[in-house]
């Protein structure tokens, strides 16, 4: 059977550029990056080299870009590495952490539609006990989850999550309004993993700037982070355009390895992971030589590619869009869009199939070769409705029967027809 693969948001296959840039470094070139001799320096120049060359795409500074061992990791290290630091810099004021009352809590502003990662640390670094992914503005309890009431680290952090409106764009006005003096981080994903929405990450940018100009203590808080993971491919993901102060990056989802991502932090934080001091000290461990050269030519073929390929498959996107019209027609079937149409990624379509168990349609799809998704693949095994939908104020019966399905660079036009034809037959 010929498989057609329409989960790219999920994962890419590894480029067969990228496999060759990364297979003499799985044998070849073995040395540790630590050591002095010969063995050691030149895999360590090639570590050098691979960031060298990542930040000049990103319009950024070597010494800011961080490996990490993923996208998750990466998100834990900015938004800890950063609560962290202004804790530091707390006691460097002589103000005792047992002594900051609820009104001095330090705060975190989130999103209702982060990745897990994001959402889940929040949920950690506040000790919150409920749901993170609430549809309107919350605030966190301290104390409230009696399993970490022992953690220390948690007591003065509250974090606020910001709705977005049924399109999936977050509420601008609310997140103005939600920043004050407390703040010290502002975290909003670039595009959205499920829907494909894509925020207004410059309007973000200047709201912040702007609180930091006119802020009575004059520091650079709130740091602005952003989880670019999928806009990497097709968006424009210059630190300096974008006004970020941290970025997070994942090479799976632009066709290189996975178990390796990387944090953009131009602003000082702590590590969370110690040891022998690699990047910087921010992240201890041994350098994973191979997958860090691979992440460094998946970006090259991506900036390369990137222009044409957004075109391309925004078409292609656009004829599934349509055919999915006619056989809407045909079948007496609505199919609507989920998330708004315009400001979106080129490849990614969330539709709600009414009468149709998003579950059933993606065993019915996949034993006839198509491969799509009912949300994001870190929690699809969880046969939840999906969260990000849910804080679009999505009903759970439309939640449940809505399908993401993700275009990418092996996608073809014949690709599109037959899943057309066989989603005609199944409905």
């Amino acid at each position: 059977m010929h498989r057609i693969y329409l989960d790219y948001a999920a994962s890419t296959p590894v480029d067969a550029s990228v496999e060759a840039a990364m297979e003499p470094y799985f044998s070849e070139i073995f040395g540790n990056p630590g050591a002095l001799h010969w063995f050691g320096q030149e895999a360590s120049a090639a570590i050098f080299k691979s960031r060298e060359a990542i930040a000049e795409s990103l319009g950024a500074s070597y010494k800011e870009i961080i490996f990490t061992g993923s996208a998750t990791e990466a998100n834990n290290l900015a938004l800890r590495g950063v609560i962290k630091k202004a804790k530091e810099l707390i006691d460097l004021r002589n103000q005792s952490r047992k002594n900051i009352n609820r009104a001095g809590k330090i705060k975190i502003i989130t999103t209702a539609i982060e990745h897990e990662s994001i959402l889940e640390t929040c949920r950690d670094l506040s000790r919150r006990r409920r749901d993170p992914a609430d549809h309107s503005v919350s605030k966190s309890v301290a104390g409230e989850n009696e399993d970490n009431e022992d953690n220390e680290d948690n007591e003065d952090v509250e974090v606020i999550y910001i709705p977005v409106s049924r399109n999936g764009i977050v509420d601008l006005e609310k997140l103005t309004a939600a920043i004050d003096e407390r703040t010290i981080l502002v975290s909003v994903m670039y595009a959205n993993n499920e829907v494909g929405t894509i925020q207004p990450i410059f309007k973000i940018a200047e709201i912040i700037k702007n609180f930091r100009e006119n802020s009575k203590q004059k520091t650079n808080y709130p740091l602005f982070h952003t989880d670019a993971v999928q806009a990497l491919q097709y968006l424009d993901c210059d630190v300096k355009k974008l006004g970020v102060d941290l970025m997070t990056l994942s090479a799976h989802k632009i066709y290189g390895p996975k178990g390796i991502g990387i944090l953009y932090a131009k602003s000082p934080i702590s590590p969370i992971v110690t040891g022998g001091g690699q990047e910087r000290g921010l992240r201890s461990g041994t350098e994973n030589i191979a997958y860090i050269v691979g992440f460094a030519k998946a970006m090259e073929l991506t900036n390369r590619i990137k222009n044409s390929e957004t075109k391309r498959v925004s078409g292609l996107r656009d004829y599934l869009l349509r055919g999915l019209k006619k056989i809407s027609a045909s079948r007496r079937t609505k199919i609507i869009v989920n998330g708004d149409l315009k400001n979106r990624l080129p490849n990614n379509i969330n539709v709600n199939i009414q009468g149709h168990n998003a579950g059933d349609l993606l065993i019915k799809l996949d034993l006839a070769g198509v491969a799509v998704s009912p949300g994001a693949a870190c929690s699809a095994r969880l046969a939840k409705p999906s969260y990000v939908l849910e804080a679009l104020g999505l009903s759970h019966l439309r939640c449940s029967e809505s399908l993401r399905i993700t275009l990418g660079r092996q996608t073809t036009k014949a690709d599109i027809d037959k899943t057309l034809k066989i989603m005609l037959k199944i409905l």
